[in-house]
C-alpha cells in the first residue's frame, strides 16, 4: 500500500522549493545552503527545528498527526523553505515499531554483537544499507542507530545492540553500518555518547574515568566509527559523565566532539536525557528529542525565552539550527523526500542480506571429536529447548523489530516495555529437517529428566539455550536463566555427543562445558536465523565467526565482580568507577591481570584449517604496514580471520597488547591468499592529556599474527620514530 504524510498543499510547496534548491545544489555547499535557509527562518521555525516529539501517543500526549504512527520521533519542517519533516525511527537491527495496534513488520539483521562477530566490514555495510532502504520506504529519514558503546560490563542488557569490547573492531564495524544506512539519502545517528555501559541506574549513575583512558577506549571507538561512517548526528546518553549529564557535558560535546574531532553535524538527546535549557544549549546539545519523555519541553518555550533574555546568544541558537539543516542538506533529505511506500520493500532480497550476516556471525566455541558439522551418519537427533521448533530469539527494547507473519511464540516475556519477548518465525528445527535424513524429535526442555532421557536415546542431542536481554534491564549474572545450566548439564551427562546452541546478548558462563561435545554461539540471529543456524550446523557454509568479546570463566574475573548499583533503591545516584580498569577493557583487562578467560577475544573454530606465513611489518605513514599469507590446508572451503596485535614493552599502555587490524579471507581448500593490514596509528599511541595530543613513542614494537588474542602464530619486530599528532587526527 502507498501512503503519504503530506497534504497536497504541503507537497506542492515542497516540490516548488525543491526545484529551486536542486538548481542551487550544484553550486552551493551544505553549509552555504543551510546559512541561507537559517537566515530566512523565523524564531518559531527555528524552535521547531530543535524540538522533537515522540511520534507515538504517550503520557496523555498525542503524537503529531504528520508523524509516522508508532515511530520514535518527529520534528516539524519548514514548508515555505522546502525543509521536510524529520521522521525518526529506532533502527539498530532493523526498522523498529513502538508498541501499539499498528506494528510494522520488517526485516531484522542479527544483533549488533553478532554482526561484529562476522569481522566482515562488507557485511556490516550491506546490513546498514538494507535497514536504510526499508526505513526510507517506511517513511523515515532519520535513523536512531549506530550503537558503539564498548562492553565494559558484560551483564549490560543492551550489549546486543553494540559492537563488542575493542575500539578498533567496534569502530570499523559500526562505522560501516552507518555508512551503509546513509547511502539511502537519510541521516543516521551514532549512540549513546558516551559511557552508557549499563542499564542499571542509567538515568542517574555517574561514570568516573580519567581523560586519557576515556580517549583510548570508548571515545576511540566513537572516533573511528565517525571517521568511517560520517554520521549526521550524535545521540548523547542518559548517564552522567565525570559529574555532568552527558547531554550537557561541555567536555564531551563541545571540547571532544565539536572542537577536537571537528564534528559538523548535530547532537540530539536520547529520549528523556535532556535536563535543562540554558546549560544544555550552551554545553553542546543541539536538539531535544522525544517530548514528552523529558520533565519539561526545555527547547520549546523555555529556549525561546532564554533567547529573548540573551541567556543563550543568537549565534549559539543559530548554530544549533544550522547544524541540523546543514546535515539535512548534506545527506540529501531535501532532494530525496521520503514517503510511505512499503509495498516496494524487497523482502526476498533483504532476507539474503540478513542470512549472510547471520551465517558469518556464528562462532564455533568448541567442537570435540568433530561432532559438527552434522551429517546423515546420525540417524536420530534430539532438539531440546529454546523454542527451536518455532523460531529464533531477539533482544528487547526500543530496537525491537517485529517479524512478518507475527510472533513465532506469543505471550513470552513482560507485558510492558521492554517486552514482548520476540521470536522470529525461522525454525532451526524445521531448517535442519529439510537438510538431514535423521529422525528429529523435539522436547521443550522444561522436564530436565525427560530431556536427558531423550538425549540418551538419540545419536546427537542439540540443546538451544536462550538468554533474553533488553533495554532498561541488566542481567544479574552471567548464568543461563530459567535453570538452563542444569538442563544442559543433564543432557551432556546423558549423551557426550551433545551440541549447545546459545542465543544470547553477550557472554555467559558455562559450568557444563566439559560435559558437552560442541558449543556454538548464535547470538540473536535475526529474521533468517533458523536457516543460518541449520546451514552452519550441517556445514553448508563454514563456521567463520570470531568472538568480539571475552567470555569470562566467572564474574569474579571482572573489574566489577558485582554489577554496580544492582542492590540500591530505585533513583539512588551512584558512581561507577571505571578508573578500576581504565582503558583496559575486555581482553586487555584479562591479559593485564593474568586471568584465563573461558573463551578469549577473537576465538572461533572452523571446519577447515589454516596456516600462516610470510609475516612482514614495515614503518609506513607514521604507523605500520603489515603483510602476510594465509593457506587453507584443510579439505573444505572456509573463511579465515587472521588477527594482528601490536605491543611495546615499557610503553605505558593500558595492557600488554592491542588489536591493530585483521583480515577475513574466503579460501577454497588448498588455496592461499595475501593480506595487507595498515595499523591505525592510535593503536600505537598514548593520549597525552597535557598537550591534548596522541603520542607514539620511539622504539621497537612487536607485531603478532594470531588466530585469537590468546593464540599467537608468529611475530616480527619493527622500529618506529617518535610521533605526535592532534587529538582529532591519526
Amino acid at each position: 500500500m502507498k501512503k503519504t504524510m503530506m497534504s497536497p498543499r504541503w507537497a506542492f510547496a515542497l516540490a516548488a522549493a525543491l526545484a529551486v534548491q536542486c538548481a542551487q545544489a550544484h553550486t552551493q555547499s551544505p553549509d552555504e545552503r543551510a546559512a541561507k535557509a537559517v537566515s530566512q527562518m523565523t524564531m518559531d521555525e527555528k524552535i521547531q527545528t530543535v524540538f522533537g516529539y515522540f511520534s507515538t501517543d504517550f503520557k496523555g500526549v498525542a503524537r503529531p498527526k504528520e508523524g509516522v504512527p508508532q515511530a520514535a520521533g518527529f520534528l516539524y519542517g519548514v514548508e515555505r523553505l522546502g525543509i521536510p519533516h524529520q521522521q525518526l525511527t529506532d533502527a539498530g537491527v532493523g526498522v523498529a515499531t513502538q508498541r501499539g495496534d499498528k506494528l510494522r513488520e520488517r526485516t531484522s539483521l542479527p544483533s549488533g554483537m553478532a554482526t561484529t562477530a562476522t569481522w566482515n566490514p562488507q557485511l556490516a555495510y550491506a546490513g546498514g544499507a538494507m535497514i536504510g532502504k526499508e526505513a526510507r520506504l517506511s517513511g523515515h529519514n532519520v535513523l536512531l542507530a549506530g550503537g558503539v558503546n564498548l562492553v565494559r560490563e558484560p551483564r549490560n542488557g543492551r550489549n546486543f545492540e553494540y559492537g563488542g569490547e575493542d575500539p578498533l573492531l567496534a569502530g570499523i564495524m559500526v562505522g560501516e553500518q552507518i555508512r551503509g544506512a546513509q547511502s539511502n539519502n537519510i541521516i543516521t545517528t551514532i549512540k549513546h555518547f558516551a559511557f552508557n555501559d549499563q542499564e542499571t541506574g542509567r538515568f542517574y549513575h555517574d561514570t568516573k574515568i580519567g581523560e586519557a583512558a576515556a580517549r583510548m577506549s570508548d571515545l576511540l571507538a566513537f572516533q573511528i566509527a565517525m571517521e568511517r561512517g560520517d554520521p549526521g548526528s550524535v545521540m548523547c546518553s542518559y548517564n552522567r559523565v565525570r559529574g555532568d549529564y552527558a547531554c550537557e557535558s561541555d567536555w564531551l560535546l563541545n571540547k571532544v566532539l565539536k572542537k577536537d574531532w571537528g564534528f559538523k553535524g548535530y547532537v540530539m538527546s536520547d529520549w528523556g536525557a535532556t535536563h535543562s535549557t540554558v546549560p544544555a544549549a550552551m554545553r553542546g546539545l543541539d536538539q531535544q528529542s522525544g517530548w514528552p519523555f523529558d520533565a519539561s519541553p526545555y527547547f520549546q518555550g523555555a529556549l525561546k525565552e532564554a533567547m529573548q533574555n540573551k541567556h543563550v546568544p543568537q549565534a549559539r541558537f543559530d548554530d544549533m539550527v544550522h547544524r541540523i539543516v546543514r546535515t539535512m542538506y548534506k545527506h540529501g533529505l531535501m532532494e530525496h523526500p521520503v514517503k510511505i511506500e512499503d509495498d516496494k520493500i524487497d523482502y526476498t532480497a533483504h532476507a539474503k542480506v540478513t542470512q549472510a550476516d547471520a551465517e558469518e556471525s556464528l562462532v564455533l566455541l568448541k567442537n570435540d571429536k568433530g561432532i559438527l558439522p552434522l551429517t546423515n551418519t546420525y540417524k536420530t537427533i534430539a532438539i531440546i529447548g529454546g523454542h527451536a521448533d518455532k523460531g529464533v530469539l531477539s533482544g528487547g527494547g526500543s530496537s525491537q523489530v517485529y517479524p512478518r507473519g507475527g510472533l513465532a511464540v506469543p505471550n513470552e516475556g513482560p507485558d510492558q516495555f521492554p517486552g514482548p519477548m520476540v521470536f522470529f518465525p525461522s525454525s532451526p528445527m524445521k531448517a535442519l529437517a529439510e537438510r538431514l535424513s535423521a529422525k528429529i524429535v523435539y522436547h521443550d526442555g522444561k522436564d530436565t529428566a525427560a530431556a536427558a532421557k531423550l538425549a540418551a536415546a538419540s545419536d546427537v542431542a542439540i540443546v538451544f539455550a536462550n538468554q533474553w536481554t533488553a533495554e532498561s534491564v541488566d542481567v544479574p549474572n552471567l548464568s543461563l536463566p530459567n535453570n538452563q545450566d542444569a538442563l544442559v548439564a543433564a543432557v551432556g551427562a546423558a549423551n557426550p555427543r551433545s551440541v549447545v546452541v546459545l542465543q544470547t546478548g553477550g557472554p555467559v558462563t558455562m559450568p557444563w562445558l566439559n560435559s558437552v561435545g560442541a558449543v556454538v554461539e548464535a547470538w540473536y540471529p535475526g529474521t533468517m536465523g533458523g536457516e543460518a543456524i541449520a546451514r552452519v550446523l550441517t556445514g553448508e557454509v563454514d563456521v567463520s565467526g570470531r568472538l568480539p568479546v571475552t567470555f569470562p570463566a566467572s564474574e569474579s574475573q571482572l573489574p566489577h565482580p558485582k554489577l554496580v548499583g544492582l542492590d540500591l533503591p530505585k533513583d539512588t545516584p551512584f558512581t561507577i568507577d571505571h578508573d578500576v580498569e581504565g582503558a583496559a577493557v575486555g581482553y586487555k583487562w584479562f591479559e593485564k591481570k593474568g586471568l584465563k578467560p573461558l573463551f578469549a577475544f577473537g576465538h572461533g573454530l572452523s571446519y577447515t584449517s589454516f596456516t600462516y606465513s610470510g609475516l612482514k611489518a614495515t614503518p609506513k605513514d607514521g604507523a605500520i604496514a603489515v603483510t602476510f599469507n594465509t593457506t587453507n590446508t584443510g579439505k573444505r572451503d572456509g573463511k579465515a580471520v587472521p588477527q594482528v596485535y601490536v605491543a611495546k614493552a615499557g610503553s605505558g599502555w593500558e595492557a600488554p597488547k592491542r588489536l591493530g587490524g585483521w583480515d577475513k579471507l574466503a579460501l577454497k581448500a588448498g588455496a592461499s591468499g595475501t593480506s595487507s593490514v595498515q595499523i591505525d596509528p592510535r593503536t600505537l599511541a598514548v593520549f597525552d592529556v597535557k598537550s591534548n595530543k596522541w603520542k607514539i613513542a620511539a622504539g621497537e614494537y612487536t607485531v603478532t599474527l594470531a588466530e585469537a588474542s590468546d593464540k599467537p602464530v608468529t611475530n616480527v619486530k619493527v622500529r618506529l620514530a617518535a610521533r605526535t599528532f592532534a587529538a582529532g587526527g591519526r
